[in-house]
């Protein structure tokens, strides 16, 4: 019987959703996305290019499909109440309500919840409503604070102080912002991100990834969407203990039990970005969907039947049984356009040479007579996988080097020089 979902996003990591709907010949995917996406377009049965929040018009056309399944990619269609929208019209969704969703989209309510809860694991915080008083508070504060704008910034608005600037840059950002913020005690450790699927009730936690924010190698430079990210063979990363891990998704299970006593029950993607402190694990943030570019390692890994996981949180019915990764490492490395983030060359041609056996996910990228060009965002990301770490780097090294123009992309990321540094700087914090 055949199976009609529709893939809401047009990203790398909606490409990764669609390719491993995919490799169920049952699957027939449809698809929306704000720009044609080359990968996702090959896999579609039809798709509709408009704008992601557009959600009455998503609908519409969902009915229209006879579709009977959304997956949701991006956070932004998420805050706009697809969820809502598309079940109201008898399509049920791997995604989170609009209510639910603000575990991301306000951060205002996720610290408030934890706390109220009395969740482990929330750094300390205040929040402000105004740009005067927040401005004050850091004036007085002694230490460096992170400055989280509330609402959604695509993933590049948390500021660090200390990191990207002193207390009258904190001042002169929070001013340009409008205030709407909340603050919180500067994390020191290594971060990394546990994901789940989650069916409201049910949490089966996927491998443990490591993300790189940073534009340039070396962690410095600007934040991005995120450059790449790797995981290992065993689904753990060596700087998180077992302990630190069973405490990472004792959190998650209890904002999971939470969600659902306050009558707003969580079904989907639940993304929980944890920093690894001397005192254990520490939340960062919560997004509600697959991260992007993590998603693609995961995906890439996930050795079940992506439809039947589908089904699976749309029934309430998941189980660790359900669920199989691959036990092999993967290094993503994304390719962007020369200038990104700040001034990105758009319209640029992008040639791919000989890419071996990585895997490769479209991003933000058009394709004209055959050719691929680069628009404002990270244009495409490949995925190495194999028995080690440094297997898997070496095949997604080999074919980001093989693509010509104007493009970068950070070669350290998924070395073991970069994973040893990891380890090191946890030994000193603990």
């Amino acid at each position: 019987m055949v199976m009609k979902v529709l893939v809401v996003g047009g990203g790398g990591r909606e490409h990764a959703i669609a390719k491993a709907l995919s490799r169920n010949e049952a699957c027939e995917i449809y698809s929306v996305m704000a720009k044609r996406n080359p990968g996702i377009a090959k896999l579609c049965r039809d798709f509709l290019i408009c704008q992601e929040t557009e959600v009455e018009t998503i609908a519409g056309f969902a009915v229209r499909s006879g579709v009977k399944y959304a997956v949701i990619g991006p956070e932004a269609p998420l805050e706009a109440g697809i969820v809502d929208y598309l079940e109201d019209r008898g399509v049920a969704c791997v995604g989170p309500s609009r209510a639910a969703a603000r575990l991301e989209t306000d951060k205002a309510f996720c610290r408030n919840m934890m706390e109220k809860y009395g969740v482990a694991g929330c750094p300390m915080y205040r929040v402000f409503h105004n740009a005067d008083d927040a401005c004050e508070f850091i004036k007085n504060h002694d230490g460096d604070l992170a400055i989280k704008p509330i609402g959604l910034t695509g993933g590049k608005g948390v500021m660090i102080m200390g990191e990207h600037f002193g207390k009258e840059g904190a001042i002169k950002y929070i001013q340009e912002i409008g205030g709407e913020v909340v603050l919180e005690e500067r994390l020191l450790g290594e971060e990394f991100t546990l994901m789940a699927f989650v069916d409201g009730v049910n949490l089966v936690p996927m491998p443990l990834v490591q993300d790189h924010k940073r534009a340039f190698e070396g962690d410095i430079g600007p934040n991005t969407g995120g450059m790449g990210s790797y995981t290992m063979p065993d689904h753990m990363l060596p700087f998180v203990t077992k302990s630190d891990y069973d405490k990472a998704l004792a959190i998650m299970k209890e904002i999971v039990a939470f969600m659902n006593d306050a009558g707003t029950p969580y079904r989907g993607m639940l993304y929980g970005q944890f920093m690894n402190t001397s005192e254990g694990p520490k939340v960062i943030e919560f997004n509600a969907r697959f991260g992007d570019p993590e998603a693609m390692n995961l995906l890439t890994l996930l050795s079940s039947d992506f439809c039947d996981i589908v089904k699976r949180i749309v029934e309430g019915t998941l189980s660790d049984s359900n669920i199989k990764f691959a036990q092999k490492a993967t290094v993503c490395k994304y390719i962007v356009p020369e200038g990104y983030p700040d001034s990105p060359k758009a319209g640029e041609q992008a040639d791919i040479g000989n890419v071996g056996s990585a895997h490769l996910y479209y991003a933000n990228v058009t394709e004209e007579n055959g050719h691929l060009y680069t628009q404002t965002s990270r244009t495409m990301a490949f995925v190495g996988m194999a028995d080690t770490l440094e297997e898997a780097e070496y095949i997604a090294e080999a074919a980001a080097a093989s693509v010509n123009g104007a493009v970068f992309y950070r070669k350290d990321i998924g070395t073991m020089a970069v994973l040893n540094k990891r380890i090191e700087h946890m030994k000193e914090i603990r």
